[in-house]
């Protein structure tokens, strides 16, 4: 049954369509291309059910020759992140050899950017900083939190109405085919990070014929919805934290911060404590504080900074930790990435069930179950009814690349994508980075996804160590 729904899908998504004629010009001033980045906008259907009903306007953005025997379109995930800047990112850290090979395009996606976006409305006035600390120490604190998702759900209703019901990952695949044929191609090759992978995924399924070769690095696991994603990555996130306290404590000579990951822990949670009762420039507190951690555990690279900036606050001294808080932590919302998220189906209505599940959650993380229920709460009460979308399965070849302890997709996300990708082979490292290829300076990981862009080859399923 779920076969013939995915050919049906893939019959009605795939229309005969003239490749428009792209006029390369210079990228919006705002997008954060390089200079050396060309852009093009095409139209695509708002509702692919009404092809010839309204369109909307797509930006694609490239580097190379378009006379590249390869077509290379990147995405960042988020959901919601713009792509545009990413492809000079990819073109640049390529081996010379693929670079000959691969033109390197990127978009923003529909709802985000320069591909007519998503709005919500002036929320600065709703998230505010200090923050209320994430997890809530009274039932007033949890309503406020409440009250602010639900605003911000309304907001999104109001100001974008007409756009969420088709800002969803089938659609934003259906448009990568249409950047397929605005280059003229009949494959598409492609490599997607994090949400990335579930974007790239869902283009296989619904085009596989059209699919070239694929790496999804970061994978996103296929098998459960959005919401529960957010409780896999829970437990993740304590344990990677755990392994950075680790590296802090190996560090002791340098840090004075403890000698093991607990002592460490405890320095950290004192930090906590004080910055909830006084913000450091009356901006940073706990649940900024909070924010810093969870962004550093993405990549070690960043733990180096995250525990000087620590040191200089127990010695008086904030600047470290503000700057990192204006860096990362004080983030507004996101609309592009709720948009995606909460069009997904399986988000409890009622918030009971947030609550409990979170509550459970607590226990084995609770240094990020509220944190991650309160990024995601407003799609308890969105504006737009869940979109049913069709699972993922293809056969196609396809280079799925994961770190073993990446907190934000967990290893057993990939496993699974693996499985219902049936096609792809897995390859793992023994680091914790998040979305690495190209970046991770592992040699192993690097070049066998080389030899695979260059030749089509797949490697077999293995491990890679991480590198001395």
């Amino acid at each position: 049954m779920a076969v013939a729904v995915v050919a049906m899908a893939a019959q009605l998504t795939a229309p005969a369509v003239a490749a428009p004629k792209l006029k390369w010009g210079e990228c919006p001033p705002d997008s954060g291309a390089f200079r050396q980045v060309s852009c093009a906008t095409i139209k695509v259907p708002l509702d692919y059910a009404k092809p010839n009903g309204k369109q909307i306007t797509l930006t694609i953005s490239g580097v190379g020759s378009l006379s590249a025997p390869h077509a290379l379109l990147v995405n960042p995930g988020g959901p919601g992140a713009p792509g545009i800047g990413l492809e000079q990112m990819v073109n640049a850290a390529l081996p010379e050899k693929v670079a000959e090979q691969y033109a390197v395009f990127s978009f923003d996606p529909r709802g985000v950017g320069d591909s007519t976006p998503v709005s919500c409305g002036d929320t600065s006035k709703l998230v505010k900083h200090p923050a209320l600390p994430y997890k809530p120490a009274n039932a007033q604190e949890e309503q406020q939190r409440v009250q602010q998702a639900k605003q911000i759900a309304q907001q999104c209703g109001r100001d974008a109405k007409d756009l969420l019901p088709y800002i969803t990952t089938e659609n934003a695949a259906r448009d990568m085919d249409r950047i397929r044929i605005a280059l003229g191609r009949d494959k598409l090759d492609y490599l997607g990070y994090s949400y990335g992978t579930k974007l790239g995924a869902t283009y296989a399924t619904l085009f596989p014929q059209h699919t070239g070769r694929m790496i999804l690095n970061s994978v996103v696991d296929p098998l459960v919805s959005t919401y529960r994603t957010t409780y896999e990555q829970d437990p993740a996130f304590q344990a990677r934290a755990g392994q950075m306290f680790g590296w802090i404590a190996g560090q002791n000579k340098t840090y004075h911060l403890g000698t093991t990951a607990k002592a460490v822990a405890t320095v950290w949670q004192k930090a906590r404590g004080d910055l909830a009762k006084k913000p450091a420039g009356g901006r940073a507190g706990a649940a900024e504080l909070d924010d810093m951690l969870a962004s550093a555990l993405y990549t070690d690279d960043l733990w180096s900074s995250l525990a000087d900036a620590l040191v200089q606050y127990r010695h008086g001294d904030p600047s470290g930790l503000l700057s990192i808080t204006d860096q990362f932590a004080l983030q507004s919302v996101d609309p592009g990435l709720l948009a995606y998220n909460c069009t997904d189906p399986g988000w409890p209505r009622s918030w009971h069930a947030w609550h409990w599940d979170t509550t459970v959650a607590d226990r084995r993380a609770p240094q990020f179950a509220w944190m991650n229920t309160w990024y995601s709460a407003p799609c308890a009460f969105w504006p737009v009814a869940p979109v049913k979308q069709a699972p993922i399965r293809s056969a196609v070849p396809v280079l799925l690349l994961q770190s073993r302890y990446d907190p934000a997709t967990p290893l057993l996300g990939a496993r699974r994508m693996r499985a219902v990708l049936t096609g792809s082979r897995l390859l793992t490292d023994d680091g914790g980075n998040h979305a690495s290829y190209l970046f991770s300076n592992n040699p192993c990981v690097d070049g066998k996804a080389e030899k695979y862009l260059l030749t089509g080859q797949l490697p077999a399923d293995g491990n890679c160590p991480a590198p001395n």
